[in-house]
């Protein structure tokens, strides 16, 4: 008879680690504020490195996370890299920045191939891109494929208030629903 082999399941943890600090408190509304906060960094490199700054809703940057580092002329990563960082830190939006070491800042067919591809997945969800720097190198030089219009990035304004929000053919539930939390507001102040 055949004794029964018992099977280990290892068991893991996904922890978000916090390296010392890079960025500061200043809100990031520019390609040029996030180049200023970050492109040092990048501008440094001797390989194209991909980085993510990851964003709260009101533009503070929460952290920034390298997402590859490789090659002197390009670097691979998959949107699952990019989006772990952001999903873990509960960022409201996202910038992509990369690195050409040769100083060249004009992107190639595979940076804006990847851009598109990440803003679809970005909106999926939930934590949308809103811009995608290239850096040159030590040269200062940035482009920004949201500042050129290269591709079309989500608007990070949303209305706060779902009685602004417009809906097609539900006007009237809409309006009856904002009456009734209307007349609660009034009532709990001590109004009729």
């Amino acid at each position: 008879m055949e004794a029964e082999k018992t099977y280990n399941l290892d068991m893991v943890s996904v922890r978000l680690v916090h390296d010392p600090p890079l960025l500061s408190d200043h809100k990031i509304k520019t390609a040029e504020d996030a180049v200023q906060v970050i492109g040092e960094l990048l501008g440094e490199m001797d390989r194209e490195v991909i980085c993510i700054i990851n964003l709260k809703s009101d533009g503070t940057p929460i952290n920034g996370h390298i997402a590859s580092v490789g090659a002197i002329s390009q670097a691979v990563t998959t949107p699952r890299e990019m989006l772990k960082a952001a999903i873990l830190s509960n960022a409201a939006s996202m910038i992509m920045l990369h690195c050409h070491p040769s100083g060249s800042v004009i992107p190639s067919i595979d940076d804006v191939q990847m851009t598109a591809r990440m803003i679809e997945i970005g909106n999926l969800v939930g934590i949308p891109v809103v811009d995608h720097i290239i850096v040159g190198g030590d040269t200062k030089e940035y482009f920004s494929l949201r500042s050129k219009g290269m591709l079309s990035f989500p608007d990070k304004s949303y209305p706060t208030d779902y009685r602004l929000l417009e809906f097609e053919g539900s006007d009237e539930k809409v309006n009856m629903v904002s009456e009734r939390e209307n007349t609660a507001v009034r009532r709990r102040k001590g109004f009729r």
